[in-house]
């Protein structure tokens, strides 16, 4: 639900991620009621579940690397 989604931002980064791999991590989902995605453009996205007592489950993505070079 949208009451329960927090964006909290200190720089803006625009980033590609493989999807599947995205889905994959989905998983994870029914073991927690909430989903923290961590972004910086130094760093793999981190999608993070905390389960209740027990910790958390963390997955680690690099984005897509973009060729800058594809015009040249």
């Amino acid at each position: 639900p949208e009451e329960a989604t927090i964006i909290e931002m200190n720089e803006p980064v625009s980033l590609t991620f493989a999807l599947r791999y995205m889905n994959s991590f989905t998983k994870a989902t029914p073991l927690s009621n909430t989903v923290t995605l961590s972004l910086s453009s130094e760093l793999p996205v981190v999608v993070e579940y905390k389960i209740a007592d027990m910790g958390y489950i963390r997955f680690y993505l690099a984005p897509k690397i973009e060729d800058e070079e594809v015009n040249s």
